[in-house]
């Protein structure tokens, strides 16, 4: 298959009616072929009513059928080959081993979620059965499940063109719920989005899905967004971009004649303590891994390490200077776009231009005026400059760091405790300072989704145990994860059955069974028929 530059609404591929453009190669800055088009508001509408025509249909449909469509997702991702990993490179200035690590990541995660669905434990299928003999009052049968939420729309994402977009995390666990997916395309990946819309629809018809189970949607300006998140048959959202976006669509979905949830994962900029002990025999070794945590994909990473908090003296000072001496060498890497670039080299300087901040190194400057370029940069600055001052808190997306300087643990403690909700923090120290550190994990479980111990946190293993999400703003509900299988619980809902007729309850719920699911009846896990 090739690029088209088509919208997928209802199962069927569309030439979009508002107007057209170009993807650009961002390391050259270059327009690529072909020619894009976007989807008008009354092709919009089209795609929601289709999705909410199919999500009672896709809803009932057994997890062992959802299953088996995951998997052919997958199948069908794998089967674009080098056409898919060519698009994404030149879309997004990845490297080809970068490009096949994200379609591994996301064909991973399809697979997990199709295993997860047919062990049944996401529907939490709980039966207290009738005690009509029980004094002094009888009590009634009582079922509950957790039921799809309905159609969901997915913001593709501007650094993860497969793992978080067309068929990301959101989307995959959306589809693993039972909840039909209309996918706002980014306009900075589009091709590789299309490519994965084209296999998830072949995908679809294989497996006899409902013709609105998903939906791919490229728009020009904001309106798209504004218009997908206030439309009457959308239940949910899941988005990952900037605070700035995603405010502003969570503020939309929440004031909706009836709000829905909306699952942002916004800014963080992922403090990293570094105790002195540890680092007076190593150092050099965090100092390095620190650097290619911090520049791995020029920084374009959720999960960067924007933030280092230590306590001054020569061990902090050994640190900084190990970590400057491996930035100066570290090439300017290629930003996603000429926003993004923009960006960063806006924020950098703003952060530079605080009080109190002071430079410590940089990477090397583009050596070319072709494409969008972003060097490394590292500043500090004294904990009390930091803890007045909001702006330093600001993320900067990109290979930026700022290292905090406190006087003792004390401050750093202060220091912490004035953070904005995160979505990792990550703590280095001997294993006698790690003993002693209780009190800076604890502050750091309040702020933070993932807590990190002598590792850094770039590279989010998809895993059933993983968490990324965190307090507001990183993300806009704390309770939840993206990443996971137990991203699948954002797109369900519980519901209650009363003295219901076999017949009328879902197959969940049923005596005999027929999902041959583990069940919690009268208190205790049980499978098989009741």
């Amino acid at each position: 298959m090739s690029v088209t530059g088509k919208q997928l609404i209802g199962g069927e591929w569309h030439t979009g009616d508002s107007g057209s453009y170009q993807a650009i190669n961002p390391a050259t800055g270059e327009k690529l072929a072909p020619e894009l088009s976007f989807a008008s508001e009354e092709q919009l509408r089209a795609a929601t009513a289709a999705a909410a025509a199919a999500a009672p249909i896709f809803a009932a449909i057994s997890p062992q059928d959802r299953s088996r469509f995951l998997e052919t997702c997958a199948d069908e991702i794998m089967a674009l080959g080098d056409e898919l990993l060519d698009r994404v490179s030149a879309e997004t200035g990845y490297p080809r081993a970068r490009a096949e690590g994200e379609r591994g990541r996301t064909c991973g995660q399809l697979r997990m979620f199709a295993k997860h669905l047919v062990k049944g434990d996401y529907l939490d299928a709980r039966i207290d059965i009738a005690l009509p003999d029980r004094q002094p009052m009888p009590r009634p049968d009582i079922r509950f499940c957790k039921h799809p939420i309905g159609p969901v729309v997915v913001f593709g994402s501007s650094n993860f063109p497969l793992a978080f977009s067309a068929a990301g995390g959101d989307t995959a666990s959306a589809l693993a719920a039972g909840c039909p997916v209309i996918v706002k395309s980014h306009n900075s990946h589009p091709g590789s989005g299309e490519l994965v819309a084209q296999a998830l629809a072949r995908a679809a018809k294989q497996c006899n899905m409902p013709a609105g189970v998903i939906s791919f949607l490229a728009g020009n300006r904001n309106e798209i967004g504004v218009n997908l998140v206030t439309a009457p048959e959308v239940k949910a959202v899941g988005f990952t971009g900037s605070t700035r976006g995603g405010m502003a669509l969570y503020k939309l979905a929440s004031n909706r004649p009836d709000p829905i949830p909306f699952f942002g994962e916004m800014g963080s900029i992922n403090p990293l303590v570094v105790l002195p002990e540890v680092l007076k025999t190593s150092a050099a070794a965090i100092a390095e891994g620190f650097v290619g945590s911090l520049t791995l994909g020029t920084g374009q990473f959720c999960v960067n390490p924007g933030l280092v908090l230590g306590l001054k003296g020569p061990e902090l000072n050994t640190f900084m200077e190990a970590t400057g001496a491996a930035l100066a060498d570290k090439p300017a890497g290629v930003m996603l776009n000429q926003a993004v670039a923009e960006g960063y080299a806006s924020g950098a300087a703003h952060l530079s231009d605080q009080p109190g901040v002071r430079q410590v190194s940089t990477g090397k400057a583009q050596e070319t005026d072709a494409g969008f370029c972003g060097r490394a940069y590292l500043y500090a600055v004294n904990a009390e400059d930091f803890i007045t001052n909001p702006a330093l808190q600001e993320e900067v997306f990109g290979p930026c760091s700022l290292v905090v300087e406190c006087r003792d643990t004390d401050e750093l403690s202060q220091v912490i405790s004035s953070l904005s909700g995160q979505l990792t923090g990550t703590l280095h120290g001997t294993e006698a300072e790690l003993a002693d550190a209780k009190e800076l994990v604890r502050l750091l479980e309040q702020r933070v989704g993932r807590v990190v111990f002598n590792n850094f946190p770039t590279g989010v293993e998809v895993t059933d145990a993983m968490m990324h999400g965190g307090p507001f703003p990183a993300a806009t509900d704390s309770r939840f994860t993206s990443v996971g299988t137990a991203a699948i619980d954002r797109f369900i809902r519980p519901v209650c059955y009363q003295n219901s007729p076999q017949d009328l309850l879902p197959p969940a719920l049923r005596n005999d069974n027929p999902w041959g699911l583990k069940r919690l009846v009268n208190g205790e896990w049980q499978d098989g028929q009741i």
